[in-house]
């Protein structure tokens, strides 16, 4: 019975890989790609708590909202920081995602940090089977990240990927279709916006706010020295005057900004190296560190990484979208794929 429950079900229903990130959603629809790519924001109305707008609009809002609106990132560090409005943007995008035509529930696929403990793992399950899932299954963005950058994750030879998203940072080396070391780091591109903040704050009395934070480092940032340094003018708030005020901001200060939370990532990579199996270490020596996710775009970060390391590093083609299209292999070959998901729960069980 359940052999036919399956094929009616993947017949009839838009399957759906999500990467649900701290900073964005992607969505990939089985059998055609990454369909939704929007900004993890939601904006609320404090009064009445309606939701007034998710992703891309509400994003738009971020630091411009009256007094009783408030825009909210309802994931922090790659986790649910607010189930409701989690499971609210989760049904915004399903919806929006699935084919309004198909009467049976989607099968999903989410990717979800590495380090992340039981209660939050059930937490995403059920926001993804109350925003409309048929079947939910999890997936460990490394695993995902590696299995979208095609390395052969089932092969019995050492990969390692570098993730770096808005919330996390996850390092991992895989094998055998398993990881074998992996790390969590809490530290990934929100924390260097935040560093530019406080850089901004410290020595220029300037407030700033995190989309501004974030165009900063886009246009100039970087984490290893640049053949032709750059500049940018950033308005904001000066602290002491409560005036508007402009400076210009040289790469070569917000490369300084950024060292710590950079630091903290080569860290998370030499401490994998170190509990890595020799044999491992030894092919990823030959095989090289491939980097993933947003935060692998701070130019020359895989230069400082190579340097750190004395390994050869790689950054995917497309590395924002990387976990969603590894949620998506997954999707198509479930069969094959299953056993590296790492949890799954059933409606009609």
């Amino acid at each position: 019975m359940m052999g036919i429950y399956d094929y009616v079900f993947g017949h009839f229903s838009r399957d759906l890989g999500i990467d649900l990130g701290t900073a964005t959603t992607l969505v990939f629809a089985k059998g055609e790609g990454i369909i939704l790519c929007e900004p993890s924001v939601v904006a609320i109305n404090k009064d009445t708590g309606k939701v007034l707008a998710i992703g891309n609009e509400a994003k738009g809002m971020l630091g411009r909202t009256p007094a009783n609106i408030i825009a909210v990132r309802p994931l922090r560090d790659g986790v649910i920081a607010d189930f409701e409005v989690t499971e609210m943007m989760m049904r915004h995008f399903i919806t929006k995602s699935h084919n309004r035509s198909a009467f049976v529930r989607p099968r999903i696929v989410v990717g979800v940090p590495s380090g992340i403990t039981g209660v939050e793992r059930r937490a995403v399950i059920d926001a993804a089977m109350h925003a409309g899932a048929r079947e939910a299954y999890l997936i460990e963005e490394p695993m995902a990240a590696a299995i979208g950058a095609s390395l052969p994750v089932s092969e019995p030879v050492g990969s390692m990927i570098v993730d770096i998203g808005g919330g996390t940072t996850e390092v991992a080396v895989l094998a055998l279709g398993g990881i074998v070391v992996s790390k969590s780091i809490r530290v990934a591109g929100d924390e260097m916006d935040e560093a530019i903040v406080a850089h901004c704050r410290k020595n220029y009395n300037l407030l700033i706010g995190e989309r501004t934070a974030e165009q900063i480092k886009i246009d100039i940032g970087s984490a290893y020295p640049l053949g032709e340094e750059r500049t940018v003018e950033v308005r904001g708030r000066d602290l002491v005057s409560g005036l508007p005020k402009t400076i210009t901001l040289t790469s070569a200060e917000i490369r300084d900004a950024l060292a710590e939370p950079v630091a903290t990532v080569v860290d998370g990579v030499r401490m994998t190296l170190e509990k890595t199996p020799p044999e491992l270490a030894a092919d990823i020596m030959d095989r090289g560190i491939v980097m993933a996710g947003g935060g692998s775009l701070l130019r020359g970060l895989d230069k400082h990484l190579s340097q750190e390391t004395e390994m050869s590093v790689y950054v995917v083609d497309d590395p924002l979208s990387c976990v969603a299209y590894g949620t998506g292999k997954v999707l198509e070959e479930i069969d094959t794929l299953k056993k590296v998901l790492i949890t799954n729960k059933k409606s009609w069980q």
